[in-house]
């Protein structure tokens, strides 16, 4: 008897249906977890948690509408990093009726496993078949999309350019990474600073700041694409994809980290060379930029992106790390070769709070863009990008009900603007578990499971606007779920703030 956990996005067909029969044919024989089965009054967060990491497999049903899941990309996440520090559980990925290719981070996990396939109800006991005989311990058929395993799609394909008063049948979809040219970008300052920043001549730092959700990875996708951009020779590494116990580990990080600058600039990789000299791994990586990376791409500047680098807060050699990354900044002022390579770092953390020693922080040098909410004219414009679903009214509601966070109002304009949603029923629904935001409301819920501080500290910012413990803080701040104002600490919006005050009360 294997024990497994159905990921799926609900209330959704064919999705829930189909994710239900293979529920009731598995369970015969197995223990099967969905989550239809918690029971009223669980702690449903810290259950869903438990359950897959407790799992031998882990089958998710991706979908047109799954794959924009919060949650399933959070189950998914979770099992992944389990299972490879575990061993389990081993992922099953199932497409429902979909064929088109996963865009990252999920490509990153799911493009090299093999997939079974579903495309209409006749292929319900097909793929019941494939996956009792994959838990007995078989495999799916090797029938995975050779272009979906073979393209590693960091960022979602570009949108071709359009005007503001796009028809309605050129929506897009509101999750994920912007599209570069989409029409439902907004512009801000730091754009045109970004861009600015990239035209120097001795090369540049540049710094993204901002909560989750505040658009940091399209502002980056755009920074890849900018004017002062277009003649480097670029790479792009995602530090949420770093294992944890690598990490941990010095030996084992720098390496790697050698090893992915060299696939991601397409040069000979001379890691095990480089580490053959008896220097630390400081020295050795910095070395490996200077006589390897750099003498290989010669007279062309360069552009190393780094996404979620506050991944490397937890490290035991972080600030060994971040004052490499100041040493690269400080060296193109003695030395031209230096000058050519350029840096974009994101983080959704506050660095200084983690560097104790602000003269070796790579965060506080260049050009620093701290991210902010969409004012309430910036709502006003997308609105009109949308098609003007709402009257002004709703537009300043709206701005009330969001605070202007980017994602959220992006996906209730889209809902207003496809008329699958009424402004009225949006406004009722809002805090609901299963209502237009439930699926983001449920994913941060599911993150703060059984961290007991994190979420004392939340409610006493929803109740008395104060959070005393500044880690605690920092650590909303940085997931999007508090702003400070003066002395005062409050939640980002009025939908956390009704939404968390309840569960967290509760």
């Amino acid at each position: 008897m294997a024990k497994i956990f159905i990921s799926y996005k609900r209330n959704v067909e064919p999705d829930t249906p189909v994710a239900r029969a293979v529920y009731d044919t598995l369970r015969e024989e197995h223990d099967v977890f969905i989550d239809t089965t918690i029971q009223v009054g669980e702690k449903w967060a810290e259950r869903i948690q438990n359950a897959i990491k407790e799992s031998d497999y882990l089958i998710v049903f991706l979908s047109e509408h799954s794959v924009h899941s919060e949650m399933v990309v959070a189950e998914i996440e979770t099992a992944h990093h389990h299972g490879k520090a575990n061993g389990q559980p081993h992922i099953l990925p199932v497409r429902v009726a979909f064929d088109e290719n996963l865009v990252y981070p999920l490509s990153a996990y799911l493009n090299p496993l093999q997939w079974a396939f579903w495309d209409a109800d006749e292929d319900t006991p097909k793929l019941i078949a494939e996956l009792q005989q994959a838990v007995r311990g078989g495999e799916l058929p090797d029938a995975s999309l050779a272009e979906a395993s073979q393209n590693d799609t960091r960022r979602a394909d570009s949108l071709p350019s359009a005007s503001a008063n796009m028809p309605i049948r050129d929506l897009g979809s509101p999750e994920g990474t912007m599209p570069d040219a989409s029409p439902f970008y907004i512009e801000r300052e730091v754009d045109r600073e970004a861009s600015l920043a990239l035209q120097s001549d001795f090369g540049a730092t540049i710094t993204i700041k901002g909560p989750r959700q505040m658009g940091k990875s399209s502002l980056l996708n755009r920074v890849m694409r900018a004017e002062g951009s277009r003649e480097m020779c670029k790479a792009f590494i995602d530090f949420q994809l770093i294992e944890n116990e690598t990490i941990q580990n010095a030996d084992i990080f720098y390496r790697q980290f050698c090893s992915l600058l060299s696939w991601e600039f397409e040069i000979e990789d001379r890691t095990e060379e480089f580490w053959a000299n008896p220097l630390g791994n400081v020295q050795k990586t910095s070395n490996y930029v200077k006589r390897h990376l750099l003498a290989a791409i010669q007279d062309a500047p360069i552009l190393l992106a780094m996404d979620e680098v506050e991944r490397m807060f937890a490290s035991p050699f972080r600030s060994d790390f971040f004052s490499m990354l100041r040493s690269w900044h400080n060296n193109r002022a003695r030395d031209g070769d230096w000058a050519r390579l350029n840096l974009a770092l994101v983080t959704s953390t506050e660095p200084y709070q983690l560097i104790a020693d602000l003269n070796q922080s790579p965060f506080n040098v260049g050009t620093v863009l701290d991210l902010t909410d969409f004012t309430p004219a910036e709502v006003i414009e997308l609105n009109q990008r949308h098609g003007s679903p709402l009257n002004g009214t709703q537009t300043s509601q709206l701005t009330e009900l969001l605070g202007g966070h980017p994602y959220l109002t992006r996906k209730a304009l889209y809902l207003f603007a496809s008329q699958k949603m009424s402004f009225e029923k949006l406004r009722s629904t809002a805090c609901d578990d299963d209502g237009p935001f439930g699926d983001h409301l449920r994913n941060h819920l599911f993150r703060m499971s059984g961290q007991g501080k994190l979420k004392d500290g939340f409610l006493g910012v929803i109740k008395r606007h104060r959070c005393p413990d500044e880690t605690v803080f920092f650590r909303l701040r940085g997931a999007g779920l508090a702003r400070r104002v003066g002395n005062e600490v409050f939640p980002r919006n009025e939908l956390y703030a009704e939404y968390f005050g309840a569960r967290l009360s509760a």
